[in-house]
């Protein structure tokens, strides 16, 4: 009998039905000990379709359960996670399936219920500890609140003073931060090549060039990915803020917790705590593919017409081309 077979069975009969198919499926796949790959589809083409037909009881159950495998279903898993935490938290204390990319979107969505269960873990990343820290102690992130033009100077030396620990990443601490980073990012076994050019997908070379701390590689590849000249590429990354660099990212079609780490490889200083964190994904949530695309489009417009004034040849060495010119990006959007 297959999988959606049980499924049909469960749908036709009463909820309890539904509880405990959902929770003898979790108990017999706990009870082997190396489950192969067809086993663990099959646990999650049973389940996941049952999950919100089950009441939280047999949820936790579940979350408990699994917390102690070292073998699980990675959509399973996530879908608890993202459950209350008095449903989860066995799975973000103790859970091997959720790697340090997983927990640093967790806390970005969820913040300090969850931070606080993530905290309990062993071995847990230093870089998100201090997240947490943070998140725990919001009184060291400072907040500008209006006031009068005359106090200004004083309220920020005031505030200064008060908050002598507040998260900074001054010199040396943007490298400090890519290394963390890279170091995460080898522990989750992604990074495969040390050469960022060669045999890689589009992330991959994206990821690697802006852990590199060297803003021209980063730039190439994104020109590359883009297909957009190196003058329009290097442009995005040179704003203040990664907002230009966010819709390109986001017309790549990036998950958000891939956008995320190649923003903070790139602007380390916009994320000094969770909240910024929080601020970027909702951000990144609700700018619509479509709307990236147009932007992009906008982009190679730009880049194709200045080719044809004669201005700049499309593969434009970066030291010499211009910034892109926001109006003109607007007409030519427009016109494409």
């Amino acid at each position: 009998m297959s999988a959606s077979d049980f499924r049909q069975i469960a749908i036709r009969t009463e909820s309890g039905k539904a509880e405990r198919l959902f929770r003898a499926a979790v108990s017999a796949f706990c009870s082997l000990t190396r489950p192969s790959r067809r086993e663990i589809a099959q646990l999650e083409d049973l389940t996941l379709p049952l999950f919100d037909s089950v009441p939280v009881e047999s949820r936790r159950y579940v979350a408990a359960a699994l917390s102690e495998c070292e073998y699980v279903p990675a959509a399973l898993v996530r879908r608890l996670c993202e459950e209350p935490v008095d449903v989860c938290a066995p799975l973000l204390v103790r859970s091997r399936a959720l790697g340090d990319i997983d927990l640093i979107a967790l806390i970005g969505r969820h913040g300090l219920p969850h931070a606080r269960a993530i905290a309990r873990r062993k071995d847990l990343n230093p870089t998100i500890a201090q997240l947490i820290k943070a998140l725990e102690k919001p009184t060291l992130v400072r907040v500008r609140q209006p006031e009068p033009i005359a106090d200004v100077a004083g309220a920020d030396a005031e505030a200064a003073a008060a908050a002598p620990s507040a998260p900074k990443l001054p010199g040396s601490a943007a490298e400090t931060a890519r290394r963390r980073l890279r170091s995460m990012m080898l522990a989750e076994g992604e990074a495969t090549s040390v050469n960022p050019f060669v045999g890689l997908a589009t992330y991959s070379k994206l990821r690697e060039t802006a852990l590199t701390g060297k803003a021209a590689f980063f730039q190439t590849a994104l020109a590359d990915a883009l297909d957009i000249d190196f003058s329009t590429a290097r442009s995005l990354t040179e704003h203040s803020s990664y907002v230009s660099l966010l819709a390109a990212l986001r017309a790549l079609d990036l998950s958000e917790d891939r956008a995320f780490l190649i923003v903070v490889a790139v602007y380390p200083r916009e994320f000094p705590h969770p909240q910024a964190i929080r601020i970027f994904l909702d951000r990144y949530r609700l700018l619509h593919h479509e709307a990236a695309l147009d932007k992009v489009r906008g982009w190679k417009a730009e880049t194709l017409s200045r080719a044809v004034r004669g201005n700049t040849p499309v593969a434009a060495n970066g030291d010499q081309a211009p910034d892109v010119d926001k109006a003109s990006l607007g007409a030519s959007l427009k016109a494409s």
